[in-house]
């Protein structure tokens, strides 16, 4: 019987996910991932209109895999290593990536709360949300070649789209150490808050994008993570695409009403 994982609590129009293991720096091992997946399953099935992760206690957001023996999910790292045998290394790598995938791709704003040490995977996963905010204390560091292995939540894609090939190359290929103003500096961060106030900062933002019709930010937001993928061609046309279909579904009418009543506008939620 695990007595960890992760929870899930709604505020208003807010999803907040917290990696609950702070005896281990909320590191990863198979029951989090699992409880992760859960967690995305059951917010499918009723989308907030943000998403905000963070790490449970004041020490760290994540420390990323758990390399203790007790994690089951090590000895198939092992037997791989071990046995020189790729098969069983590329389902371990697609399991582990795959979860975080799977929450990053959920249509609505993902906003990372970096609350303290943010190293490995959990850097990886913090890079790969759509906003972050991190602690004026914290650390992010992309450690993985320090252990012989390399980024593989999909940090180096994601690291790489962020902040830039150069900059990634520097973080991941010397697993230095960040601080939060560098960070910024880099574009790895959004915005920096005072010791101990990650969580309040990143519900601020959310809660500003809250306050915005939750199908242009919907729409906005998929524009936003396909155009690096696009030609700059094939993003405009994406552009048109979800502008029209915006457009067409009839939220701005609630917008603009508002705005000329002067009054705060009140959108209704999607139809899933």
């Amino acid at each position: 019987m695990n007595d960890y994982g992760i929870s899930l609590k709604r505020q208003e129009y807010i999803a907040i996910i917290t990696l609950e293991r702070p005896a281990k720096q909320n590191a990863l091992d198979q029951h989090m991932f699992d409880c992760l997946d859960k967690v995305v399953a059951e917010l499918k099935q009723s989308l907030p209109r943000v998403i905000v992760l963070t790490g449970a206690g004041s020490k760290a957001f994540c420390a990323g895999f758990d390399v203790n023996p007790a994690n089951p999910l090590l000895k198939s790292l092992s037997d791989a290593m071990e046995n020189h045998d790729k098969g069983p290394a590329y389902d371990l790598v697609y399991r582990i990536r795959t979860s975080t995938d799977n929450l990053v791709s959920l249509p609505v704003p993902v906003i990372a709360a970096i609350n303290g040490l943010a190293y490995g995977g959990g850097a990886e996963i913090a890079s790969r949300c759509d906003l972050r905010v991190m602690d004026h204390q914290a650390v992010i560091c992309f450690s993985e070649v320090r252990l012989g292995l390399m980024p593989d939540h999909g940090g180096v894609v994601g690291l790489t789209h962020l902040v830039g090939a150069s900059r990634a190359a520097d973080l991941i290929l010397t697993a230095r150490k960040v601080g939060a103003e560098e960070a910024l500096q880099l574009g790895l961060i959004n915005r920096i808050s005072a010791p101990g106030k990650a969580l309040e900062e990143a519900l601020s933002l959310a809660l500003s994008i809250t306050q915005n019709g939750p199908r242009a930010v919907r729409h906005a937001l998929s524009v936003i993570r396909k155009t690096s993928d696009l030609t700059k061609q094939e993003a405009l046309e994406l552009e048109t695409r979800e502008a029209a279909t915006l457009i067409a579904s009839g939220e701005s009418i609630h917008g603009i009403t508002a705005f000329l009543a002067r009054q705060k506008p009140d959108f209704p939620e999607p139809e899933e």
